[in-house]
């Protein structure tokens, strides 16, 4: 089986952003490319956290539900959050109800402002943890990898919640410190564009 699929430009993409409708437009626009800004790392880590144990296509669907839920990954406002703001979360049918992940986000929002005070920013402290091109698996052949087992102990040791491995390699694939994209998918130039012209943090 082709690793490809034709878009109805007549590009090659990946062939699991056509499992979806909302894939694609996620698959060519924000999958691989290359993010430095906390926010958005931040309600990426917390999204994939969510979708342990679920479908991305679950989790994306409800994006702009989280979104409001939290406002919008505000981890200021998240890490002040009261079990009055708790209870509003469980009784949200918008989201993905489910306790240990909402108190992990609330969890990791307190960690992230400890974070940025050691370290200046998250994106310098994730960014720190981007794969050399030599050490990487084939695209899309791997679920897990030495720098996201690293990375999923580090933010560990420190107390967060909800990042395994696995969830810090989706993350790291997602933000674009790998770019992931099969090799004859059209967009894999363009996020590899994008990743060369990135001014990493730190």
């Amino acid at each position: 089986m082709s690793a490809t699929i034709a878009g109805q430009d007549g590009r090659p993409r990946c062939r699991w952003c056509a499992a979806a409708p909302e894939f694609l437009h996620y698959h060519d626009t924000e999958w691989g490319f290359p993010v430095g800004d906390d926010r958005r790392l931040f309600e990426k880590l917390s999204l994939e956290g969510f979708q342990s144990g679920l479908s991305w296509r679950t989790i994306l669907a409800k994006r702009e539900n989280f979104r409001a839920a939290f406002h919008h990954f505000d981890f200021e406002r998240i890490a002040r959050f009261t079990q009055e703001d708790l209870d509003r979360l469980l009784s949200d049918e918008g989201i993905v109800r489910h306790r240990g992940k909402i108190e992990a986000v609330i969890n990791n929002a307190q960690r992230v402002q400890e974070l940025i005070q050691r370290e200046g920013s998250l994106a310098a402290f994730v960014w720190r943890y981007e794969p050399d091109a030599s050490q990487l698996a084939k695209p899309q052949t791997a679920s897990t990898s030495a720098q996201s087992i690293a990375l999923s102990k580090a933010l560990k040791k420190q107390g967060w919640k909800f990042v395994g491995p696995t969830t810090v390699y989706a993350f790291m694939q997602a933000m674009g410190l790998i770019n992931d994209h099969v090799e004859d998918c059209a967009i894999r130039a363009e996020a590899e564009a994008a990743r060369k012209h990135f001014r990493r943090p730190g």
